[in-house]
């Protein structure tokens, strides 16, 4: 089993960047899918961002082109670099685990406003 600890979220103006970053501990996360994803207020929560243990990440089209993930399985950190913000990213972002069993972080708010 692995824990998931978020951090990096904030204010940010309309057009800025941010850096979510998740520190998982527990379980080796090569073989885990992580993924991120953002529940806004009102509203269910999405995936925005998805790695499995090879290949590239998988983008929805609300953020493809302006969110990149990252994964370091050494350091099991996982890391969501967000450009070009809008208003509409505003939510709390979670990293998610899974193999056989499922993991969430406790979430991080991320608030773009000028």
């Amino acid at each position: 089993q692995v824990q998931l600890v978020e951090s990096g979220g904030g204010l940010v103006q309309p057009g800025g960047s941010l850096t979510l970053s998740c520190t998982a501990s527990g379980d080796d996360i090569s073989g885990y899918v992580m993924a991120w994803f953002r529940q806004a207020p009102g509203k269910g929560r999405e995936v925005v961002a998805t790695s499995y243990s090879y290949g590239e990440p998988f983008y929805p089209d609300s953020v493809k082109d302006r969110f990149t993930f990252y994964r370091d399985n050494a350091k099991k950190q996982v890391y969501l670099q967000m450009n070009n913000l809008k208003p509409d990213d505003t939510a709390v972002y979670y990293c998610h685990a899974r193999q056989t069993d499922v993991y969430w972080g406790r979430g991080t708010q991320v608030t773009v406003s000028s």
